[in-house]
């Protein structure tokens, strides 16, 4: 059976703690760029939307981007406090599809081919699992805040590649049904797939250093690009 799939992009116009990152230059190009052109080369995906209040992000796309489609956020959902999952529930309503990706301009080092990955095993085991997000490994000694041990005995001290693994929600990419955020008001459903991805390219940036950082990487990673 061939489902629609669409891909949700939300972008404010402002950011408090990074200036203006969606459309900053980012190793060549405006970071919101980067995220859409690794959209747009995903066979799978249906249709690209950007759901936005920004002027100068409606104005790119235009000009670059005319298959992208444009949601203009409505002002009641602008501030930046409103839960991510009424701006989604929005476009869910004014865009129908099976299933709905979310990502975010801020993951840039994210790469088409573990999007198709994603969709390719979680469309495999529907309806199985109801809903996917990306986690990536973590094996490390954790504690918690009095100093109590999470997932190791202190006595037996094990290489951390040997600890069981834990995963961490890495928000680079949730997909979902309307139905699953309707009913529980999370893009997470009931018997989610974890997709595990290359800590490489679940860079997320959320302050300076992260800009910094993933922009270096992303030209390591592809260079030329």
């Amino acid at each position: 059976m061939k489902y629609n799939v669409v891909s949700i992009v939300p972008m404010r116009h402002s950011s408090e703690r990074v200036k203006g990152k969606n459309y900053r230059d980012f190793a060549g190009k405006p970071l919101f760029h980067r995220v859409i052109d690794t959209l747009l080369d995903c066979p799978k995906i249906d249709k690209v939307i950007i759901d936005t209040d920004s002027p100068t992000i409606k104005e790119q796309c235009e000009k670059i981007y005319p298959q992208v489609l444009i949601l203009e956020r409505p002002a009641h959902l602008t501030d930046g406090s409103i839960p991510m999952n009424n701006v989604l529930l929005n476009t869910c309503n004014t865009v129908e599809s099976n299933f709905y990706l979310q990502t975010h301009s801020t993951n840039p080092l994210l790469s088409s081919k573990t999007i198709s990955d994603a969709l390719d095993k979680f469309l495999a085991n529907y309806p199985v699992h109801d809903s996917l997000f990306t986690v990536t490994r973590l094996q490390q000694r954790l504690w918690d805040p009095l100093a109590r041990a999470i997932n190791h005995n202190p006595s037996i001290l094990l290489r951390t590649q040997d600890l069981p693994a834990t995963y961490i929600e890495n928000s680079c990419m949730y997909l979902f049904t309307k139905e699953t955020l309707e009913k529980k008001w999370n893009r997470i459903g009931d018997r989610p797939l974890l997709f595990e991805m290359e800590e490489i390219e679940a860079q997320d940036i959320d302050v300076e250093l992260n800009f910094k950082v993933a922009e270096f990487l992303f030209k390591e990673l592809y260079p030329g690009k």
